[in-house]
């Protein structure tokens, strides 16, 4: 039932129900802290949007979490289904509680020192207050926009979800990154005629995945894939895409795959500090802490919004649960 006044009182919330999030949500558990997590969509948001059958570029073990294996029948990389599959049955393991589909659109620092959250859910606006807020949102929320004129059309995407669609057609994908090679390798074995555009001479090897790189370069050299380096496209059009050079190509589908910006908006909220172009959360590495007494951070929300290559992934953020649980733990011997 919605409510304006407080629905719980917690010791802690997380916010983001990523594989991150998750695992301190057992963490927490284990360790007998009260706790209450949110999610603005389901448990592995971000993964939902990944392309059909993706695999990651980790292996199994470096992606488990909570000391729970991931098994796959090849005993290969997880894909994006896999590890949905794999997100759901955690949950389900340690019977977490998570409150999806639920947005924290507000907090407010209350006068007894605490947190106050505001949430918007399927059944209306809840309130809850909490001693400490970690932060696991991740860093990818919004398409970083080419900002040119028809990139609103209906026939441009920012994300590519299932290469089936473009089957037949003429496909220009923008981007020379790893989500742009993939989509370009999967498009047109899918059968599209695809055009790749991108402003660099060639593909850092640092950005895409080292078994995608020799696809590429063979769909290139066999002219399977058109490739049109430092190039920008500059005005998409119905039916063709205007490039800096001057050229117009033809163009059904539009996949403009340039990376994702992060939502920095409970950030700026709390009074966490953001730092440099890439706007990174200032944190103390040591307790993954913010400059804001009792708000934490955790997993890839701590990378900002990188302008360059993607440089925190989850295999990285593991380390970051038992620092904010020991950190959390001795803030409580400290009262």
């Amino acid at each position: 039932m919605a409510t304006n006044t407080p629905t719980d009182s917690r010791r802690i919330a997380i916010i983001g129900a990523g594989p991150i999030g998750l695992e301190l949500a057992v963490a927490l558990k284990r360790a007998g802290l009260d706790y209450v997590q949110f999610d603005a969509g389901q448990v592995g948001a971000t993964m939902q949007w990944y392309p059909l059958q993706m695999l990651f570029h980790s292996s199994a073990e470096r992606l488990a979490i909570a000391g729970v294996p991931i098994q796959v029948p090849d005993q290969q990389k997880p894909n994006r289904e896999e590890f949905l599959a794999y997100l759901r049955s955690v949950v389900q393991q340690f019977d977490l509680s998570v409150r999806t589909f639920e947005r924290v659109r507000n907090v407010l620092r209350t006068e007894d020192g605490r947190f106050e959250l505001h949430t918007v859910a399927v059944d209306g606006p809840h309130i809850y207050q909490v001693d400490e807020v970690v932060l696991a949102i991740g860093a990818m929320h919004m398409p970083k926009l080419l900002g040119i004129p028809g990139e609103d059309s209906a026939h441009v995407s920012h994300y590519f979800h299932d290469p089936h669609t473009y089957f037949g057609k003429q496909l220009l994908i923008v981007g020379g990154r790893n989500s742009a090679v993939e989509a370009a390798v999967r498009c047109q074995r899918a059968g599209a005629h695809v055009t790749l555009s991108h402003r660099g001479e060639d593909f850092d090897p640092a950005s895409v995945k080292f078994w995608l790189l020799p696809e590429i370069r063979s769909m290139i050299r066999d002219q399977r894939v058109r490739h049109l380096p430092r190039t920008a496209p500059v005005e998409i059009r119905a039916g063709t895409v205007l490039l800096d050079t001057g050229e117009e190509i033809a163009a059904d589908f539009v996949l403009a795959l340039t990376g994702y910006n992060q939502d920095t908006t409970l950030f700026e909220l709390l009074g966490v500090d953001l730092q440099g172009s890439d706007r990174k959360p200032r944190i103390d590495e040591e307790t993954m802490e913010s400059n804001v007494p009792g708000v934490f951070v955790a997993g890839t929300a701590i990378a900002g919004s990188p302008q360059k290559r993607v440089q925190v992934i989850v295999e990285d953020c593991h380390v970051h649960v038992p620092r904010i649980v020991s950190a959390i733990q001795r803030r409580r011997n400290a009262r």
